[in-house]
């Protein structure tokens, strides 16, 4: 297998040392638990390449390259190599409010495509409660690619971290008011990191709406104007046969239409908490499973509590990837 090279050596920058098969020098295990940082603080949690919560290693590696293009074409890091090259030390991640972490890989990603052979071990893993003030990571070695990695690093775990964050209070949100409203997101995403960030709201306990246009139809306002339900779901039947058909509703005479219509799911906009209810109760009275019913628009969380015990299935919010804000995490750096 062609040896990986890191962003410095295929950008012409000089030259950093790293393992012979130019991978992370840690193999990283399975997670048997979910940490709790302040019981754990200190303790070097063994951690997997792959779990539910990770992106997939393709995405992480394409959006890191990018950054790190961004940030160091076309000359590379000018105040970094001002310092001696052997100088080393350590650096610690530490978050300044509680939260929850996500992004750990491209954090990871964007200092080994700096240098291969800094040492990186990490006592959370993307979906783990962290708490302000405790380290929930460390990377030793050579300081100046340390400190070349270290914003785009920060830059991903402090964004996915935020989105990761802001999920897990809506679906702590929907626990305390006792019910069973799954929380999932849009499409309303950051251009080219999609992946990433629905990657973080699934650490944050939420669920993946749709990746994008290809995954199912999805029938809203726009598309119905033109066929009206019932035809805009044959239409889509004869198309695209074996897909999810989805399809929105602004009220109860919609909702009937598209269930005698056979929808596979339904949009419910913008319907208040009783609104739902009475969808739910028609809907549910003919087929206790289908159609998936979600509820979408002007829910925040004032307002997810009086949703969660309506009885519909989930709650799709745009808020998780747009309005997230970055979870403060630093990088604590000790020369040696």
């Amino acid at each position: 297998m062609p040896e990986r090279m890191s962003w410095a050596d295929s950008h012409g920058v000089t030259s950093m040392a790293r393992d012979p098969g130019g991978q992370c020098s840690e193999p990283r295990m399975a997670v048997d638990e979910t940490l709790s940082g302040a019981s754990r603080a200190g303790e070097i949690r063994e951690t997997s390449p792959v779990h539910d919560a990770h992106p997939p290693i393709t995405a992480v590696r394409q959006a890191v390259a990018l950054a790190l293009t961004e940030d160091l074409t076309p000359i590379g890091d000018l105040t970094s190599a001002l310092l001696p090259p052997e100088l080393g030390g350590t650096a610690r991640f530490v978050p300044r409010s509680d939260g929850v972490l996500a992004g750990r890989l491209c954090a990871e990603e964007a200092i080994h495509q700096i240098d291969s052979s800094l040492d990186l071990r990490w006592q959370a893993d993307d979906g783990d409660r962290i708490n302000a003030g405790d380290e929930i990571g460390w990377v030793s070695g050579r300081l100046a690619p340390i400190l070349t990695a270290e914003r785009t690093a920060l830059n991903f775990l402090g964004h996915l971290s935020g989105i990761a964050t802001l999920t897990a209070r809506f679906v702590d949100a929907v626990a305390d008011a006792g019910g069973d409203l799954r929380v999932w997101d849009t499409r309303k995403t950051t251009p080219g990191l999609r992946t990433l960030e629905k990657a973080a709201v699934r650490a944050g306990g939420g669920a993946n709406h749709r990746g994008n246009l290809s995954d199912w139809v999805l029938l809203k306002d726009n598309h119905l104007e033109l066929f009206g339900i019932r035809a805009a779901v044959e239409r889509a039947r004869e198309r695209w046969p074996g897909r999810t058909v989805h399809v929105e509703c602004g009220d109860l005479d919609q909702v009937r239409e598209a269930v005698a219509a056979g929808a596979d799911a339904l949009l419910l906009d913008n319907m208040s908490p009783d609104e739902v209810k009475a969808v739910v109760v028609e809907v549910r009275g003919h087929d206790p499973r289908r159609p998936l019913l979600e509820v979408s628009g002007r829910v925040s969380l004032d307002t997810i509590g009086a949703y969660a015990t309506t009885g519909a299935d989930l709650v799709s919010i745009g808020a998780l990837t747009h309005s997230a804000p970055a979870l403060d995490i630093g990088l604590d750096v000790v020369a040696d």
